[in-house]
């Protein structure tokens, strides 16, 4: 089911990530969550899924894109000013939320959040409510991307640094250029030499860590398998662990 949105602002990261806010009237959705973005585009529907930025909550959704030179939607997408329409799903899906993570005794008392590029996208939603600080003593976001221009709400993260100046470790990993207070690392690579913990000031077990993995899939599979040579299991319905993954193309 579609229902039609309005293009209520926009923000350009650079030339060719961008974010825009939709007025849409959808069902509630839970921080982590995916809503689907759609045109006609040549007689065809054409529609794409992407992550919900903003908390629930508000009257608008959200979404950080990234226009691909070959794709079809995405170059559609940027072109959208304030004023313009573009079909919204009606309801939002995806498994990629705090309600996700295992209660104790699985639960630990570090929740790490590792994202390349856009795949950002569900976990500033996710920071955005009371949640993971209400259920974690220690919150640890990993932001991986090629050049500094490519870290939205970059801002808005160090915001929620100075409001949890105890709680929450902003680490960023900007592999194509160096960058002031980031890693030249990719996140694979941090893990393994284990700069990410250094870092950080806390160390990742299985005790103690429960981690969210969403990305491209190298990095979702380089970094899973590293969890899992230290003792992390996937998080499963029918058997709760410390990963939880989501790819994101």
């Amino acid at each position: 089911m579609w229902t039609e949105g309005e293009v209520i602002e926009r923000i350009d990261w650079n030339d060719k990530l961008f974010s825009l806010k939709i007025k849409a009237d959808i069902e509630p959705f839970i921080a982590g969550q995916f809503i689907k973005l759609s045109r006609i585009i040549d007689d065809k529907r054409i529609g794409r899924a992407y992550s919900i930025v903003n908390p629930p909550g508000g009257d608008y959704i959200e979404v950080l894109a990234v226009a691909v030179a070959d794709g079809i939607l995405s170059p559609n997408l940027q072109q959208l000013k304030v004023g313009d329409t573009i079909d919204v799903s009606t309801k939002a899906a995806g498994f990629m939320t705090l309600a996700e993570i295992p209660a104790a005794p699985v639960e630990g008392r570090q929740l790490w959040l590792m994202a390349t590029g856009t795949a950002v996208g569900p976990f500033i939603s996710m920071l955005d409510t009371l949640e993971p600080w209400q259920r974690f003593e220690s919150v640890a976001l990993v932001y991986g991307v090629r050049e500094g221009k490519d870290l939205a709400y970059l801002e808005k993260l160090e915001q929620m640094k100075l409001q949890h100046p105890q709680q929450f470790k902003l680490l960023l990993s900007v592999t194509r250029e160096a960058f002031p207070g980031a890693s030249n690392s990719r996140i694979s690579k941090g893990l393994e030499s284990g700069e990410i913990e250094r870092d950080a000031g806390i160390t990742i077990s299985p005790d103690k860590s429960q981690v969210m993995l969403c990305g491209n899939p190298d990095m979702v599979r380089d970094v899973n398998e590293i969890l899992l040579n230290i003792g992390l299991a996937k998080n499963l319905r029918r058997a709760p662990g410390q990963i939880t993954v989501e790819r994101y193309w």
